[in-house]
């Protein structure tokens, strides 16, 4: 396999890979559930990676201390990351949180941090499951 440089792949290509790679945690986690049916799966994943959840769990990450230097240079990286892509369902500010979220999952798939993707994967899939992403305080 060849090695990719991140360090030189601006903030939306790593959310783009990211994306990609936390989204396959959610659906199997679903899946492990016992949800089947496409219009629930779809329901449910929404809760896990829509903008708004996804910027609530960057600010639980910040309050728990979760992430590395690394992991916080990653997201601000994926953050400020010039897009031309419009926000759907969100405004831009949240849009932005979520696109440095997901480059964290990207920095992480291609620095092949397979142990590290499961436990932050599932660090995400406890906090809301627990309601914390729920709650107005920690947006």
């Amino acid at each position: 396999m060849t090695e990719v440089n991140y360090r030189q792949l601006n903030g939306m290509a790593l959310a783009y890979v990211g994306d990609a790679v936390y989204e396959v945690f959610i659906r199997e986690h679903l899946i492990e559930l016992g949800y089947t049916v496409p219009t629930k799966l779809h329901h449910h994943a929404t809760h896990f990676v829509s903008a708004k959840a996804q910027a609530v769990l960057i600010k639980l990450m910040e309050a728990d201390a979760v992430l590395t230097d690394e992991e916080t240079a990653m997201f601000k990286h994926g953050r400020n990351a010039t897009t031309h892509h419009r926000a759907k369902n969100t405004d831009i500010v949240t849009y932005r949180i979520s696109t440095g979220f997901e480059a964290i999952f990207g920095y992480l798939q291609l620095t092949h941090q397979m142990d590290r993707i499961d436990w932050l994967a599932h660090w995400c899939i406890d906090q809301v499951e627990a309601g914390r992403t729920e709650q107005t305080d920690a947006k």
